[in-house]
């Protein structure tokens, strides 16, 4: 079994206990209190400069531990001080040591300090529930693992998001999830530079895709993005947007390489 089979696989079990049917108007009425929210798929749209979605992440299986510990809010405090475009809130506790409170109290804190920066549930995402979750906890905007999932799952998945105000990040790897994405209707596409069959990262891989989404739908570079020069790799390609973690949780001066991401 690959690594992205197994986290799925797990995912699945995790949730098994809280899968119940969710009903559109459930989900309805969700959407006054998150269209009061910052746009995730606005946020995204800057001509004047790459926007940048800087993930808390605490540990991942390719990288492991990378800043075990680290206090969600205060991480959030400085990526909105760096003037971060997004935040992606990694929510998957068993393999990325994160947490559903580490989106709440990160989007309850900006709320109180009125910061108008969108969050990203980011996790692995298969059942309406957590799409009611993701509402609950503030979330902008959930992933859709396209790779992941059967069409009908993925269809489920944004309809749920779209009944609930939320957007839709569509995470692609290959040609094959880049059709299957369209054939979705996907508002905003992300190139995931990792192999997660095998964690590899490659930022050709958004070089070779991002070209062909077509114009007016977000397009995002994400993983193997650690300098200046790797964040101009993706603007040359086209890519209105990168999500950075691993660089930006482990940076001595992530305001620095933030200015940096969006000099390019």
């Amino acid at each position: 079994m690959d690594k992205l089979s197994e986290i799925i696989s797990w995912k699945r079990t995790e949730i098994a206990p809280l899968i119940r049917t969710v009903a559109n108007d459930e989900l309805e009425k969700l959407k006054t209190a998150v269209l009061q929210r910052p746009s995730f798929h606005e946020a995204l749209r800057n001509p004047k400069h790459l926007s940048v979605i800087a993930e808390i992440k605490r540990k991942s299986p390719s990288a492991g531990s990378i800043a075990a510990g680290a206090d969600s809010t205060t991480q959030a405090d400085t990526y909105a001080k760096a003037k971060a475009d997004a935040l992606s809130i990694l929510t998957d506790e068993k393999y990325f040591g994160g947490n559903l409170s580490d989106l709440k109290n990160v989007t309850e804190q900006f709320t109180d300090k009125g910061i108008a920066i969108p969050c990203l549930r980011k996790d692995f995402m298969v059942h309406p529930i957590q799409v009611v979750e993701a509402a609950l906890a503030g979330a902008s905007a959930i992933l859709i693992i396209v790779r992941a999932l059967s069409d009908t799952e993925i269809e489920t998945l944004r309809d749920a998001a779209s009944l609930a105000g939320l957007s839709s990040l569509f995470e692609i790897h290959n040609e094959k999830d880049l059709e299957r994405a369209l054939a979705a209707d996907a508002k905003i596409i992300g190139v995931n530079n990792r192999d997660l069959r095998i964690f590899k990262t490659d930022l050709a891989i958004s070089e070779r895709l991002i070209p062909q989404i077509p114009k007016g739908i977000i397009s995002i570079s994400a993983s193997a993005i650690f300098t200046k020069e790797d964040a101009a790799r993706a603007r040359a390609a086209g890519a209105d947007a990168i999500l950075v973690g691993e660089a930006l949780m482990r940076a001595p001066e992530p305001l620095a390489l933030m200015r940096d991401f969006h000099s390019v």
